[in-house]
């Protein structure tokens, strides 16, 4: 899962561990023996099938599955493999299960130059690391911006949440200054995406700014920590001419400013926005700064290439064969990295090859029902998930299907397995027709819906299906929930094994819980493939209107 999301995961061992209804402990360190003796303990053939997957995707010969590596690669001829024997058709390029995925991996190529020019004054040279840190640009090597800059406050343009920062401004031709974060009167999954740059970026560029700054480093620290790690490389996909693909491209982040910095563009007027940035509800209004803010940054692109695994079960009814329900979950994690314990492989056990398991376990189950479902659907592991959720953003703009088909995206990303679940969690439910479907699939399992117990995480927006969301097509992403003894099993992941080469085999995973999710994962694909009516938004849903989802418009 994302680095920015909340997660879940683990693994097994024994009948008897299988069979324990509250979490086991975080394992101590193993002797090779020991570890051995626990991955490779007896289970029933259901869960054995399901468990097998992951003993070799999280295996250490897979170096944690890093997008673009040798060993993903590996692991994508595996799921390929899995799909084939499993019956499905190939849903990739030229006929084949892979999807290829152009990436490009970008960075700050020096810490560039921030000048600010007041009107009828000398120029001022920002300091990098105290009033400024610059922003790479996937989208060119180089990139220069000299405008005015107009404050905005959060920078949203959200009408319908009360949120109208533009309101008699015109940012046409300059440089748009907002603060990090959002504010906490919005809903959690709201608020989550609104406060993100990526977001705000889009209203600027709307607007007809030309690039965009944000002052505060929000959760990601302050300036001067930032600066610490500017140059780190990320990664998106690449476009014909191997530049990297960014939303709104035409207005690029710049900088983030400290509130130093960005007094020296405001002068005096700053105090009056700082004061308001202490409050817990702030009221902010637009604001000119007198002058020019001159900015020039370098950014180092480097091409890499990875693939997204696409299998298909064609849809068998005359009417709504054509439409498609995409099952999609992710295949890489973090590869090779910081030593923890002695231990430098991030294998991903829980995030994601569990997901991955429970994807191919539930194409078996199709295909081994005898009855061919209504829809078409496409089962999707995706690449560099880890990296911002690219795969499944290159695929939802480069769909191997016509994008007008696919009605609805299923996700599966790291499902907890160190308990006896009782209760689910199913992100964006409410938000369309799927709700109702997912409720019956869910109780039909015997276990209970429960609601989002992080709202203010916003999972939601963070997880693969959002990039469905984000074409219009309605989406859900399930979890087990955190009733019983599920809150202080996640709670024990998160604190120790999560993201860290602790998420790996040695676990205590209850794979029994694991044949349960896919039970439950199938009856919900099954309904919506077979539904008389496609899935369609909510009426006035936030997402389903922003992205202009069928039903949504009040």
């Amino acid at each position: 899962m994302h680095h920015r999301i909340a997660a879940l995961a683990a693994l097994t061992v024994s009948a008897a561990a299988i069979a324990q209804e509250t979490p086991a402990p975080a394992p101590a360190t193993l002797s090779a023996k020991e570890a051995n003796a626990r991955i490779t303990a007896p289970l029933p053939a259901d869960q054995a099938a399901m468990k097998a997957h992951v003993m070799f995707l999280a295996s250490d010969a897979m170096r944690g599955r890093e997008a673009g590596s040798p060993e993903y690669d590996i692991a994508a001829q595996y799921v390929a493999a899995q799909f084939y024997a499993a019956g499905l058709k190939p849903g990739g390029d030229e006929g084949g299960f892979l999807q290829k995925v152009p990436l490009v991996s970008y960075k700050a190529a020096g810490q560039g130059s921030a000048v600010w020019t007041p009107a009828g004054g000398q120029p001022q040279t920002l300091v990098f690391g105290e009033d400024y840190v610059p922003a790479a640009n996937p989208a060119k090597a180089e990139t220069s911006v000299s405008a005015p800059v107009v404050f905005v406050g959060y920078g949203l343009d959200a009408p319908t949440l009360g949120q109208t920062d533009y309101r008699g401004v015109d940012v046409r031709g300059k440089v748009v200054a907002f603060v990090a974060g959002a504010p906490a009167s919005l809903g959690g999954e709201e608020r989550a995406f609104l406060g993100s740059p990526a977001a705000k970026q889009k209203f600027a560029a709307a607007r007809g700014a030309i690039g965009a700054v944000q002052i505060g480093g929000g959760r990601y620290g302050t300036v001067r920590s930032l600066a610490q790690g500017y140059d780190r490389a990320r990664m998106t996909w690449a476009r014909p001419d191997g530049s990297g693909f960014v939303d709104s491209a035409g207005t690029p982040m710049l900088a983030t400013l400290s509130p130093e910095g960005a007094a020296k563009l405001f002068g005096k007027t700053w105090a009056t926005i700082a004061a308001e940035m202490g409050k817990t509800a702030p009221k902010f209004r637009p604001l000119t700064a007198t002058g020019t803010l001159t900015v020039a940054t370098k950014t180092t692109l480097t091409p890499a290439a990875s693939s997204n695994v696409i299998g298909v079960i064609p849809g068998s009814d005359p009417k709504v064969g054509k439409e498609v329900v995409v099952l999609s979950s992710h295949l890489d994690h973090l590869g090779v990295g910081r030593a923890v314990n002695g231990d430098t492989i991030y294998n991903g056990a829980l995030d994601d090859a569990v997901g991955i398991a429970s994807l191919i376990e539930e194409a078996k189950r199709f295909t081994a029902s005898g009855t061919p479902p209504k829809r078409t659907i496409l089962f999707m592991a995706v690449t560099a998930e880890e990296k911002g959720l690219i795969g499944s953003d290159y695929f939802a703009n480069h769909p191997t299907v016509p994008k007008a088909n696919i009605v609805a995206d299923v996700n599966l990303d790291m499902p907890m397995l160190l308990y006896k679940f009782e209760d689910m969690v199913v992100y964006g439910a409410e938000r369309s027709t799927l709700g109702p479907i997912v409720r019956r699939a869910v109780e039909s399992a015997g276990v209970v819906l429960s609601p989002d117990p992080l709202p203010e995480q916003g999972i939601f927006v963070r997880s693969d299906h959002f990039r469905f969301v984000q074409q219009g097509i309605p989406a859900v992403f399930l979890w087990p929930g955190a009733k019983g003894p599920g809150k202080a099993a996640i709670d024990d992941f998160m604190a120790n094994r999560y993201h860290k080469p602790g998420d790996d085999l040695t676990q205590p995973i209850l794979w029994d819980q694991g044949v349960r999710f896919v039970d439950i994962n199938y009856r919900i694909a099954r309904e919506i493939a077979d539904g008389p009516q496609r899935p369609v938004w909510n009426k006035g849903d936030y997402f389903g209107t922003l992205y202009k989802g069928p039903m949504a418009a009040k």
